[in-house]
């Protein structure tokens, strides 16, 4: 009896202990919290109470080459619902369904979803947003963002690019100046009680929004709409698949124009600008709104053809293997190795000299003048004119030139790359290239990017780009201005001449590859004043019905915008030179 007495004790006094000691843990641990931890639960009482919503920032605007706005943005409206404030759900329901358009099953499920806050739509119209913030509905919010509008619909669109629903780019120069356009979002900060019900004269912390910068960019809307109406001109007459036209000026590299059409609209992007076919899948819609979206001029190659004759005659001159004085005679074919190459000219073109070649576009002209140079030379000049290198254009995804590597290279592969074939360049490499032979040899960046200007009109960034000196020297770059000269005054490209005016240019018509499929690239590149070149354009007509002959349907569609566009820059008529001005 007196053992149970003692064991009950023991357990009695056992059972005080774990008390005393777990009173004594727990007081400790509530002391802890309450001097130690005290503002960090403070926080999170004071972040339970507390309600944070962004004020979108205006995304900066972008101006063309004379001060018009191309891009900026349009008010528009966020409705949104928090469920511990909505008083009448069923009023709710049926004013959002009407008021929107929107099937009821689907505002009713965010309507009655226990959620901090949840999202009806977004870019809705601030007419339709002040109506809804008329009705005075409790619980639902009505908060102004900003959704990116481009005025002229499509106008250089895949230069611009458009942003998402997040007003962030996705491509184009949209992306490509993103940091600069951005601005920073601001904030509203909200008290609630613990139903989480906004508390009335509660104080509100808020966060101005900053505006982003406005992009100033080098692309003149006047010429980009004088290109856009002649190459859709172009389109339709010949049937093509795209056509192409850059215009820049071959002294900084600043480009005036850049069309690639058929266009789509910025203010609709994922929209298809030609018809789907019924009952196209998803993916496949995703893979033509990506093609729709690809800018050809730079992210694409192709052959040259005979424009790139530019560069071996350029190169030829420069090396001095040859001057516009030689002579040559053209049978209408050239045997290389094992090859029979044939000239356009199925009878040649007798005997002529260089120039009377380049006013040909001889082919037999050009192998010859490759193979005086011979490998190791033409792939020196290759690389020392830049045509391995990408531009460094200030747009996404530009590709790089595709050519043999010299160790792979023969006669016959000398023979091909010489007039333009065998090897493939984008539209903006060919222009940025013909800019230097033509420019007095300097290797200029192409680009659209000018300045970035705050508020109040301040520059906050002036753009410079790099200059590649000493290409070719002055000497080279004027005889290739007066060779060129007469391509379009008495040669191949004389459908390009404009009356009074002196233009330089070159013609091609290129083969695309597999050759069986007979399709066919059609080109020109033209220049103004061709002693002083201020303006240089390519023009590139991909796969045109009918007659395909560069200097038949490419060189006319340079001279139409000329015509336009060489008063409207100030470049007045000149005095055509018969003899050269480069001795």
């Amino acid at each position: 009896m007196g053992s149970n007495q003692t064991r009950h004790r023991r357990k009695a006094a056992l059972l005080c202990f774990l008390m005393c000691a777990s009173m004594v843990g727990l007081m400790g641990r509530l002391a802890y919290l309450m001097l130690c931890r005290s503002a960090h639960y403070s926080q999170m009482a004071e972040d339970l109470h507390e309600r944070e919503r962004t004020i979108k920032a205006a995304r900066g605007n972008i101006l063309d080459a004379n001060g018009t706005v191309i891009a900026t943005n349009r008010t528009v409206c966020t409705i949104s619902v928090i469920y511990n404030q909505v008083k009448d759900r069923e009023k709710v329901i049926e004013t959002l369904c009407r008021e929107l358009g929107m099937e009821e099953e689907g505002v009713r499920k965010k309507v009655e979803k226990r959620s901090a806050r949840e999202i009806i739509r977004t870019n809705v119209d601030k007419g339709t947003g002040d109506r809804i913030r008329d009705f005075h509905l409790a619980g639902v919010k009505v908060d102004e963002d900003y959704k990116r509008y481009y005025p002229f619909d499509s106008l250089a669109s895949k230069v611009l690019g458009f942003t998402g629903g997040d007003n962030q780019g996705i491509i184009g120069l949209e992306v490509v100046y993103e940091p600069y356009l951005k601005g920073v979002n601001g904030m509203i900060l909200t008290t609630t009680d613990a139903a989480g019900v906004e508390i009335e004269n509660a104080f509100e912390d808020r966060a101005e929004p900053i505006a982003g910068n406005d992009l100033h960019i080098s692309l003149d809307v006047n010429i980009q709409q004088y290109a856009e109406q002649a190459a859709y001109e172009a389109l339709e007459k010949k049937g093509a698949k795209r056509v192409s036209v850059i215009i820049m000026n071959p002294q900084n590299g600043g480009i005036m124009a850049m069309v690639n059409v058929p266009e789509f609209n910025l203010n609709d992007p994922f929209t298809l600008n030609v018809e789907a076919p019924a009952g196209i899948s998803a993916k496949e819609k995703q893979e033509r709104l990506n093609q729709m979206w690809r800018n050809p001029s730079i992210n694409d190659t192709y052959e040259p053809g005979s424009t790139s004759k530019i560069i071996t005659a350029a190169a030829g001159l420069e090396a001095g293997v040859v001057s516009l004085e030689d002579t040559f005679s053209c049978p209408g074919f050239r045997i290389v190795e094992d090859r029979k190459i044939r000239c356009h000219k199925v009878g040649g073109h007798g005997g002529e000299t260089f120039l009377q070649g380049v006013m040909n576009s001889c082919n037999p002209v050009f192998i010859d003048v490759g193979q005086r140079l011979g490998v190791d030379n033409y792939c020196r000049y290759f690389e020392q004119f830049g045509m391995k290198e990408k531009t460094g254009i200030d747009l996404p995804g530009e590709a790089g030139t595709i050519m043999h590597k010299k160790e792979n290279m023969g006669l016959v592969e000398l023979a091909t790359v010489s007039f333009g074939q065998s090897f493939q360049i984008t539209p903006i490499q060919l222009i940025t290239t013909a800019s230097s032979v033509i420019n007095g040899g300097r290797r200029v960046t192409p680009h659209f990017g000018v300045k970035v200007v705050g508020g109040g009109g301040t520059t906050v960034h002036r753009f410079t780009y790099p200059v590649k000196e000493g290409v070719l020297s002055e000497k080279t770059s004027a005889a290739m201005r007066y060779a060129l000269e007469q391509v379009v005054a008495q040669g191949g490209g004389k459908k390009a001449a404009l009356e009074g005016y002196r233009i330089g240019g070159k013609t091609a018509t290129s083969e695309k590859l597999p050759r069986s499929l007979k399709k066919y690239i059609s080109s020109f590149i033209g220049f103004a004043p061709a002693d002083d070149p201020q303006v240089i354009a390519l023009i590139t007509i991909d796969e045109p019905q009918g007659v395909y002959y560069g200097g038949t349907i490419a060189a006319p569609v340079i001279a139409d915008i000329f015509q336009n566009i060489l008063p409207y820059l100030g470049i007045g008529p000149g005095q055509l030179k018969n003899t050269p001005d480069y001795e």
